[in-house]
C-alpha cells in the first residue's frame, strides 16, 4: 500500500514540477508540491515505525518463547508440551472470538504459565504420584511466584491474572484465592483446560502418552468440577481438529530448526564452536546440565545408602547410564593382585564375567596399576577377552577409571562401547566425579562383607558356625512347611578328641578339625549345608534324606573321622558318633530338631563308651527309632 501511495505522491511531484514552469501561479504550485513532499515524508515515518513496533513485538515474542522453552527444558517436560498447550489455547480463544488483548494475554500466558515453578524445589515439581498435604501447599506457591514475576515485566495486555488464577476451580475448590466460575479470567480457564488436556496427551512426569479420544473422556469427567463447562464442550467438538494442527505446528517447527541450524553461516558457526565442535541445541544443554545434576545428586544418595555391595552396583550401573552410554559395564575389584569382576551388566555378560585381570595388563590393569583413566581404550587388550563376533557382541571402545578409596584403590569401573571413539571428555570428567564416591562404597561394602563372613564363619574350619546354622536351619525348614518336604539334622561329635589334644597337643586337635571338616563338606551333596557348631561338634543339614540313606551315611562318616585321626597321628584313635532327627516327624522348628538329634547322638556317643561298637567298622550311629 505504501509503495502505490508513494509512486502517486511522486507523480503528482513530477506533475507540479512541469506545471510550475507553464503556471501562472508558482507558489501555489510550490505550495503543493512541499505539501505533497511532506505527505510522503510522514507516510515513509509511520510506515517505518510501524516495523520498528513490529520488530520490537517480534523480538519480545521471541525472548518471551525462549525464556519459555528454557524452563520447560529445565523441568524436562516433552519437548512437544508447550507447543500442543500454544497450539490448543490460541486456537480456542480464536474460536471463543476473545478481543485482541485477550489473545495476546493468552499467547504470552500459553508460554509462561510454568514460570512459578522456578520456586518450586524440584524433587516435588517432578514427583510422580500423589503429594503430602505439606508438598501440596509447598506447590501452590508457583501460582503466586509466576503472576509476581510477569507484573514486573508490565505487559500491555492482562498476563499476569491468567497466571495467577491458572489453578482455580470452575466449583470454586482451587487455589490461590478460592474463586469460581466466571469470576475466573477466561484466559486462565482456557489455559487450564487445554493444559491439563496436552499434559494427558503429551505424557507428562514419567506418565505414558494418552490418545486424544481417550484424553478427552478423561477431561470430560471434570467438566463443572475444575473446569468450564463451555469449554470443555468446545474442545470435545473441535480437539482432534485441535490436536492434528498441534502435530502440523510441530513438524514444520522441527522442519524450521533443521533448515535454520544447516544454513548457518560456516565462519559464525566455526567462531563460536572453536574447534569447529558441533554446537549443542540451548534446551539440549540445559536440560542435560539439569539431568546431570539430578542424576549426581541421586547417585550421591544411593551409594551412600547399602552396604550390599550387588545391590549398590546395580543402582550404579541403571543411573550412570543415563549420563554416559555403555553397551557393556564392569565393576573389578582387587584380590590377590588381579581384577575381578564384582559386578557386570549388558553385552557378553558371561565373557566379561569370567575375566581375571592381573594388575598393569590390559586396560584394566593398567588403570588399576598405574591410578590413571584411559578413554577409548580398545577392550581386546583385555586379557581373556575373545573378539569373536559369531559368539559375541563385539565392543570396540572402553572408558575406564581408578576406583581409589582411603586404603589406595580397590578395584576399577570399566565401560564398554560397541562403536569406536564412543567417549568423550566430558563422559571421563562424570566418571571421575563419580569415583572417589563409588570407591568409598565399595570398600565400605567389602569390609562389611568381611565381617559378616568373619560373623557367620567358623575362623578354624572356614565352615558355617552356629549363628549361621541357625539361620539356614530357620529358612530350609519354612522352604519345606512351604513345599510340604523333609529335611534331615544329623548332629556328629568326634569320640577320643579329648585324648589327642592330651597327648599329641591343640596344633594337632586343630589340624584334625580341619581335615575332618574339608572331608565332611566334600562327602555331602551340593545342596547339603555342613557347619561347626562349637568344639568337635558337626552338624549336617540334609533336605529330603531318608532315614535309611541317614543311616549309611552316617556309617560313611564315621569312616571319615577314623581316616582323619589316623593321617594325623598315625593310629586309630578317633571315632564318631552321630544322632539324626527329621522334620516334620521330630519336630518343626531349628531348636526342636537340634535337640532331638543331640540327644540321640549323646545315646550313641554312651553306648560306643560302653564298648557296644569295638571294630573300627562299625557304625557309631544313633538309628532314628531310638527313643
Amino acid at each position: 500500500m505504501l509503495t502505490i501511495v508513494v509512486c502517486i505522491l511522486v507523480l503528482l511531484a513530477l506533475l507540479f514540477a512541469t506545471r510550475i514552469r507553464e503556471a501562472d501561479n508558482p507558489p501555489r504550485l510550490l505550495f503543493y508540491f512541499i505539501l505533497a513532499a511532506v505527505g510522503i515524508a510522514y507516510i515513509g515515518w509511520r510506515e517505518n515505525e510501524r516495523a520498528r513496533a513490529q520488530r520490537t513485538a517480534d523480538l519480545h515474542m521471541r525472548t518471551v518463547e525462549a525464556l519459555a522453552l528454557a524452563i520447560e527444558a529445565i523441568q524436562h517436560s516433552p519437548d512437544d508440551h508447550l507447543q500442543r498447550v500454544r497450539v490448543y489455547a490460541l486456537e480456542l480463544g480464536g474460536k471463543m472470538r476473545l478481543p485482541q488483548d485477550q489473545m495476546e494475554a493468552l499467547r504470552s500466558a500459553a508460554l509462561l504459565h510454568n514460570i512459578g515453578k522456578l520456586a518450586v524445589p524440584e524433587h516435588l515439581s517432578s514427583k510422580p504420584g500423589k503429594l503430602t498435604r505439606e508438598e501440596s501447599a509447598r506447590t501452590r506457591i508457583q501460582t503466586v511466584v509466576g503472576a509476581a514475576i510477569l507484573e514486573s515485566v508490565q505487559f500491555p495486555y492482562p498476563v499476569a491474572p491468567i497466571v495467577r488464577f491458572l489453578h482455580e476451580r470452575w466449583d470454586g475448590g482451587g487455589y490461590p484465592d478460592g474463586i469460581k466460575g466466571e469470576q475466573i479470567p477466561v484466559g486462565a480457564r482456557i489455559l487450564a483446560a487445554v493444559g491439563s488436556l496436552a499434559a494427558m496427551v503429551s505424557g507428562r512426569l514419567g506418565q505414558p502418552p494418552m490418545k486424544i479420544e481417550a484424553a478427552l473422556e478423561r477431561l470430560a469427567l471434570q467438566s463443572g468440577q475444575a473446569f468450564d463447562p463451555q469449554i470443555v464442550d468446545l474442545l470435545q467438538k473441535h480437539g482432534h481438529e485441535l490436536e492434528k494442527m498441534a502435530a502440523a505446528q510441530a513438524v514444520k517447527t522441527r522442519r524450521d530448526t533443521a533448515a535454520g541450524q544447516s544454513g548457518k553461516d560456516e565462519t559464525a558457526h566455526a567462531a563460536l564452536n572453536g574447534a569447529g565442535i558441533p554446537q549443542p541445541n540451548f534446551l539440549t544443554s540445559i536440560s542435560a546440565a539439569r539431568l546431570e545434576a539430578e542424576t549426581l545428586f541421586e547417585m550421591s544418595s544411593d551409594l551412600g545408602s547399602s552396604l550390599n555391595l550387588d545391590e549398590t552396583l546395580s543402582v550404579l550401573s541403571v543411573r550412570l547410564r543415563r549420563l554416559v552410554p555403555f553397551s557393556s559395564i564392569a565393576a573389578y575389584v582387587i584380590r590377590d593382585q588381579e581384577l575381578a569382576p564384582e559386578y557386570v551388566s549388558g553385552d557378553n555378560f558371561r565373557l566379561l564375567a569370567s575375566l581375571r585381570i592381573p594388575l598393569d595388563k590390559g586396560i584394566s590393569g593398567w588403570v588399576a596399576s598405574n591410578r590413571r583413566p584411559i578413554v577409548n581404550g580398545d577392550p581386546c587388550l583385555e586379557p581373556g577377552y575373545v573378539n569373536d563376533s559369531k559368539r559375541f557382541s563385539v565392543l570396540r571402545s572402553a572408558i575406564s577409571v581408578p576406583l581409589e578409596g582411603l586404603e589406595g584403590v580397590v578395584g576399577v569401573l570399566t565401560l564398554y562401547h560397541g562403536d569406536e571413539n564412543a567417549y568423550t571428555d566430558d563422559h571421563l570428567r562424570i566418571l571421575q566425579t563419580i569415583s572417589s564416591k563409588v570407591a568409598l562404597s565399595v570398600e565400605n561394602a567389602l569390609t562389611f562383607r568381611r565381617a559378616e563372613s568373619s560373623a557367620t564363619t567358623d575362623y578354624l574350619t572356614n565352615l558355617p558356625n552356629a549363628r549361621a546354622l541357625f539361620l539356614h536351619l530357620d529358612r530350609e525348614l519354612a522352604r519345606c512347611k512351604r513345599l510340604n518336604a523333609s529335611v534331615t539334622v544329623m548332629v556328629c561329635d568326634l569320640d577320643g578328641f579329648k585324648e589327642i589334644n592330651d597327648r599329641f597337643g591343640h596344633l594337632e586337635g586343630n589340624r584334625i578339625l580341619r581335615i575332618f571338616a574339608r572331608s565332611l563338606q566334600d562327602s555331602c551333596r551340593e545342596y547339603d549345608y555342613v557347619a561347626r557348631m562349637g568344639g568337635d561338634e558337626f552338624v549336617i543339614v540334609a533336605p529330603g534324606l531318608a532315614d535309611e540313606a541317614a543311616q549309611a551315611r552316617a556309617a560313611s562318616l564315621d569312616q571319615l573321622a577314623r581316616a582323619a585321626g589316623r593321617e594325623v597321628c598315625s593310629e586309630s584313635v578317633l571315632s564318631l558318633s552321630v544322632g539324626y532327627a527329621i522334620c516334620p516327624d521330630d519336630g518343626g522348628d531349628a531348636e526342636k530338631l537340634l535337640a532331638e538329634a543331640d540327644r540321640r547322638m549323646y545315646i550313641e556317643k554312651q553306648r560306643h563308651h560302653n564298648g557296644d561298637f569295638t571294630s573300627e567298622t562299625a557304625p557309631a550311629v544313633s538309628h532314628h527309632p531310638v527313643v
